[in-house]
């Protein structure tokens, strides 16, 4: 099992920057796929990035390529959100989540363990 715990979030202007964190417990985070998604008000809950285990390969949603960047620090059981360019549409919850197996799964049911989650606020 992993339990996860994200941290980062806040209010920030349209344009602005945030980095959200996931810190991992347990010894075996090296071996797990993880994925952060977002849930805005009233909408369902959407991919946003993934990163494989060794952290050498990504994958994005079309609305956040090219602005966020998913990295992960094995040795301190961490996977970082940059966020870049931030638009009121990022406003949301975000959650980092932990699978075992292929890294290009989108879909949250995929993932077996979640955070608590983080608001971001972007202010037009």
């Amino acid at each position: 099992q992993v339990q996860l715990v994200e941290s980062g979030g806040g209010l920030v202007q349209a344009g602005g920057s945030l980095r959200l964190s996931c810190a991992a417990s347990g010894r075996t985070f090296s071996r797990y796929t993880m994925g952060w998604f977002r849930q805005a008000p009233g909408k369902e809950r959407e991919f946003v990035a993934t990163i494989d285990s060794s952290g050498r390969r990504t994958s994005y949603a079309d609305s956040v390529k090219g602005r966020f960047t998913i990295s992960r620090d094995n040795a301190k059981n961490t996977v970082y959100l940059q966020m870049d360019s931030l638009t009121p549409e990022d406003t949301a919850v975000y959650y980092c989540a932990a699978r075992i197996g292929d890294y290009q799964r989108t879909r949250s049911w995929e993932y077996n363990y979640w955070g608590q989650g983080t608001q971001v606020t972007v202010s037009s």
